[in-house]
């Protein structure tokens, strides 16, 4: 048995990576066994020992055609280990021979180095400290390394994961020769994923419908959209283990993680930053409410195909057909994604996801990105509505209604002081440069939010 460590217990590792290891087992591409440990002291394991660590998965969406509600049992996981109450079962697994992979998800804050960190303190150190003392226990076992696949949503997440636990070394003065089998025996790979998860239904209505679906309770139950990628950094033995292909979780081995890290940032992120403020200025509540509208729709994909897509890379084949399950995904009328919550922070949004492909599109065309002008200005025309509340709020009205704006406070201090947009334009301490460097673009998206305000639709 290939058996993989993981450290978390959450509704997206169910969904997302212990599915996939559960579908080899059934396709017979392999023998897997998922052991997961709880990272911090607190949360139940009791729902995993009532049902001998099964659970169902089911993947809701749009694949291919009609929407489709999927049910799968997950069998893959063979035991659930509280290290605080079971320290000898979870260092057991440090020796084991047929351990080959440990997968973590400690949300984007739990790759971190705490100085103050204790060896002998193992209940209050961060999750990096404990891999560094797991990973120990097996140097000492005379083991070879195994493969670690962070999947927490940040940068480079395993060559972060890896400083951490160099700089335990350092700091509790572990020997060389650890430091030493850290660096050449375990493969610390790079890894983006992408799989929007719900978790277990919000609603009676819902719970009762996927109950009667499943034939039975499920208190582990979760809930997750039909498209799964897992793109991994191919880096010493990793592909004797990982199977590529579609296995219920698209899984790529690649040497340029950056392609998969920067299409999903301009495709995905990009199209939800530049489609949320108009979606709301036209009354819109949902992601799936623009895709229904035919007008909205046709921005988005034409702003994928002409604005987008040509820059990400010079593999348009693998980005169009990327952008493609992006359009799909959108139109999954179970995923309920609010534009309220997509629009948080979108300064930043924007400057982040936005403003290259803004930019590789003005180097290429000499002019600004018309459909990127039109995101932008109906942005604009929301932030320079904010009204700042009695309560230290910041609110504005739209046809569906008020919605709070939360955004860095002086941003929305700025605008709630009627502020001017194109001096806000000119700040490179918020874009990073100067927009007005773009020919025209102060100027159209000026003219832009003036008509949005007098109640013209720009698409």
């Amino acid at each position: 048995m290939i058996k993989i460590l993981q450290y978390g217990k959450g509704n997206f590792l169910r969904t997302f990576a212990d599915v996939y290891f559960d579908t080899l087992n059934k396709e017979n591409l392999g023998k897997y066994g998922v052991y997961i440990v709880k990272p911090i002291k607190a949360g139940s394991i009791d729902a995993f020992k009532e049902q001998d660590n099964n659970y169902h998965v089911i993947l809701r969406g749009v694949k291919e055609g009609p929407p489709v509600e999927n049910v799968y049992e997950i069998n893959s996981v063979c035991d659930v280990i509280d290290p605080f109450v079971e320290k000898e079962k979870y260092y057991a697994l440090a020796t084991d021979v047929d351990l080959k992979m440990i997968v973590s998800n400690t949300t984007e804050a739990g790759i971190y180095f705490n100085e103050t960190d204790r060896f002998d303190d193992f209940e209050n150190i961060t999750y990096p400290a404990k891999l560094t003392l797991f990973l120990y226990e097996r140097f000492k076992s005379g083991l070879s390394g195994v493969c670690i696949l962070p999947v927490e949503l940040i940068e480079n997440n395993a060559d972060k994961l890896f400083e951490c636990v160099e700089k335990y070394i350092t700091l509790w003065n572990l020997p060389c020769e650890f430091r030493c089998w850290n660096a050449e025996q375990n493969n610390y790979c790079n890894t983006l994923v992408d799989r929007i998860v719900s978790g277990y239904p919000r609603d009676k209505e819902t719970e009762d419908r996927l109950t009667s679906l499943i034939g039975n309770k499920d208190k582990l139950m979760a809930i997750g959209e039909p498209f799964g990628l897992w793109a991994i950094e191919d880096k010493g033995n990793v592909s004797d283990y990982i199977v590529q292909g579609k296995h219920n979780v698209e899984v790529v081995l690649t040497d340029d993680i950056d392609y998969y890290k920067k299409r999903k940032v301009r495709v995905l992120n990009g199209s939800h930053t530049n489609l949320v403020a108009l979606g709301l200025a036209l009354g819109k509540q949902t992601v799936y409410d623009c895709m229904t509208s035919v007008k909205i729709s046709n921005f988005v994909k034409r702003t994928l195909d002409e604005e987008i897509i040509p820059f990400v890379s010079n593999n348009l084949f693998g980005t169009k057909k990327f952008a493609n399950s992006v359009i799909e995904r959108f139109y999954n009328p179970y995923l309920n994604h609010q534009l309220s919550s997509i629009f948080l922070n979108s300064i930043s949004k924007w400057r982040a996801r936005n403003l290259p492909s803004f930019n590789d599109y003005y180097k290429a065309n000499s002019v600004v990105a018309p459909m990127h002008t039109i995101g932008f200005s109906y942005l604009m025309a929301i932030y320079s509505s904010v009204v700042k509340t009695s309560d230290g709020r910041f609110e504005v009205k739209l046809p569906s209604g008020k919605i709070e704006i939360k955004d860095d406070k002086e941003y929305l201090e700025y605008f709630a002081s009627n502020g001017s947009i194109s001096e806000f334009m000119r700040r490179d301490s918020v874009w990073g440069e100067d927009l007005s460097q773009y020919n025209g673009f102060c100027e159209q998206v000026e003219e832009n939010v003036r008509r949005i305000k007098e109640g013209i639709c720009l698409i």
